[in-house]
């Protein structure tokens, strides 16, 4: 069987349709596609399918997986599955025409970045000539709609480089009619409009390619008012100069024919915030680098991607995003961005997302005095710079949701990574990666190559237990001892054996690991702060409802909400369900701290 979503939802067998009657029927197979080889639960069909569910939702769902499963008997491969949580559709990947687009458009550009034009080309063609329509056509449930605008930004994306390959292969006046219909339906496309340019100045029609530009300059003035991309002002000011720099020769008769010119690379944005330096000691992650090369390579819609990596301070999250970043750096040339929304920064207030977006566009080479002063606008400006484009887009120490969805693109096949000390469960379609400390051969090899020789041979599985395999406090550890060369491995163990050996030793001139720790305590609200620091002087290890109430004089309700706080805060661990366990070095942190003068009892109930 072959399933299609790039336009009408169809099935077919053999290359016959199979019929689907129903459009709930539809819809629901349409969600379960888009989740293939995943389970979805109920619930999640339900709401997808029903703006008001009836009381007989769920029934009615069993009785269209029933003739789903009826419709798809006997198809070799694929099976709709009951599982705990509901059902799961398993088809072969090829089967579906989605992952055939995504795979053909994947391995064109790679063909691409190797020289290989033609194969490219071939590619190309192929992957755009499976569309029959827009995709998922006609199904409106709301993940599946955002899913369809990702794959039409895709289908785009991809006849723009089809275009500039038949371009840069010599095609010129049968590409006219078709580049004159693209961009009449879709204006704003730079990409479309520059190859407008090309061949109808190829065409020895340079005054035509010049209104082009100009018809476009006025769009973008009177909707956005912005002037056009670098681009294209690059190639408006090479016709006038009658020499752009990517044109088709014809070869001489009696020499062989050349290779095809290359396609015009797509233009570098200017950027004052390009990625951060890669460290050049980065260590370990293996598995989380892993799920994220999974979570971008492996999707059936092209809609950006989004990943959420949360853990407490200096666990490491900007050091995984911007070396991951840097990796995946080939697979978006049409720009990196970075910008540090200093949600948890020393004596610094967060940006606010008309901060942060001004940077963004100021990055990708907007006037600063043609920028609006309205959040909506400016949002829509961004999004609008990034469509169509394959970016990527670093937010490091994000605050909130609320300062993070503006900066997000809408369509396109931007990568977004964000950072953050808190759960950021309000961002939609996410994926979320919360981050942990090291294991211990991780946090041995990273002491290792900071410290260097200074502890060849020496055994370090305590010393490294002693810094919590907390990244920052490992660095600055290693980095002591390297600068301290009477010392010795038992030396630096010596120091850090006592919370008040750590609070002191965890500590240079530029690095100051309870420092960074107490920026997130201090965001707490009050009644987590002091709940935080009264737990922190009990004496177990890991506590339950029951203790932290005999701790604290709370009700079990008040406990439960500030066990829910302290994890949002990643300020704590659940090593099993209702069981908070704050890590030893914030629980130094917290020594730290005193407790407010109107309740002195709280500390001696903690220590009783």
């Amino acid at each position: 069987m072959d399933f299609l979503v790039l336009g009408p939802v169809e099935v077919r067998e053999s290359g016959v349709s199979v019929r689907l009657s129903g459009m709930r029927r539809r819809r629901l197979l349409a969600l379960l596609l888009l989740n293939a080889r995943h389970a979805v639960s109920m619930d999640f069909l339900v709401d997808e399918l029903w703006q008001d569910p009836p009381a007989s939702a769920r029934h009615q769902v069993h009785n269209a997986i029933r003739d789903l499963r009826a419709a798809l008997a006997g198809s070799a491969g694929a099976g709709l599955i009951t599982v705990d949580v509901g059902y799961r559709l398993d088809v072969p990947a090829g089967a579906v025409d989605a992952h055939r687009f995504t795979d053909g458009v994947r391995a064109a550009r790679a063909a691409r970045r190797e020289g290989r034009d033609a194969e490219a080309m071939r590619l190309l063609q192929a992957a755009v000539d499976l569309w029959r329509g827009d995709a998922f056509d006609g199904i409106d449930c709301p993940s599946v709609t955002a899913a369809a605008a990702g794959l039409d930004e895709q289908r785009l994306s991809a006849v723009e480089e089809l275009m500039e390959l038949r371009l840069a292969a010599g095609e010129t006046g049968s590409l006219v009619a078709e580049l004159s219909a693209l961009t009449a339906r879709y204006p704003l496309r730079d990409a479309l409009r520059g190859s407008l340019m090309l061949a109808l100045y190829r065409g020895g029609r340079q005054a035509d390619a010049l209104a082009v530009y100009g018809e476009g300059r006025r769009l973008l003035a009177d909707e956005l008012g912005l002037e056009p991309g670098p681009r294209l002002r690059r190639l408006q000011a090479e016709i006038l100069a009658d020499a752009p720099r990517v044109q088709h020769r014809t070869p001489a008769p009696a020499r062989p024919a050349p290779a095809p010119a290359p396609a015009p690379a797509p233009a570098r944005p200017v950027q004052d915030n390009y990625l951060p330096r890669d460290l050049p000691d980065f260590t370990g992650r293996t598995t989380e680098l892993a799920l994220l090369d999974r979570a971008v390579g492996d999707r059936i819609a092209g809609s950006p991607r989004t990943v959420v990596i949360d853990g407490m301070g200096g666990i490491g999250k900007t050091a995984l995003a911007v070396h991951f970043a840097h990796h995946r750096t080939p697979d978006h040339p049409d720009g990196q961005y970075y910008v540090d929304l200093h949600g948890f920064s020393p004596a610094r207030a967060p940006l606010t997302p008309e901060e942060a977006l001004g940077v963004l566009l100021r990055s990708d080479g907007a006037a600063p005095d043609a920028l609006p002063a309205g959040l909506a606008e400016l949002s829509a400006i961004w999004r609008s710079r990034l469509a169509g484009r394959r970016a990527l887009l670093v937010l490091d120490n994000a605050a909130d949701a609320a300062q993070v969805a503006p900066l997000l693109p809408g369509t396109g096949d931007t990568l977004a990574l964000i950072t953050t000390r808190r759960k950021l469960t309000a961002t939609d379609g996410a994926l979320s990666l919360p981050l942990g400390a090291l294991g211990t051969a991780e946090a041995e090899t990273l002491f290792r190559r900071i410290a260097g020789d200074a502890c060849t041979g020496a055994p370090l599985t305590r010393t490294v237990a002693l810094c919590g395999h907390h990244p920052l406090a490992l660095r600055i550890a290693a980095t002591r001892l390297r600068d301290r060369p009477s010392w010795t491995v038992p030396d630096v163990t010596a120091r850090l054996c006592t919370s008040a050996g750590r609070t002191a030793f965890l500590r240079t001139a530029d690095r100051d690991l309870m420092s960074v720790l107490a920026l997130s305590y201090e965001q707490l609200p009050y009644e987590a702060q002091e709940f935080i620091r009264t737990l922190a002087l009990h004496p177990a290890a890991v506590h339950d409802i029951p203790q932290a109430c005999a701790a604290t004089g709370l009700a079990p309700s008040a406990v439960e909400c500030l066990f829910d706080t302290l994890l949002d805060h990643n300020l704590a661990d659940e090593p099993s369900p209702a069981h908070l366990a704050i890590p030893p070095l914030l629980r130094d942190c917290a020594h730290t701290f005193t407790f407010p003068a109107r309740d002195p009892a709280r500390r001696l109930t903690a220590v009783a």
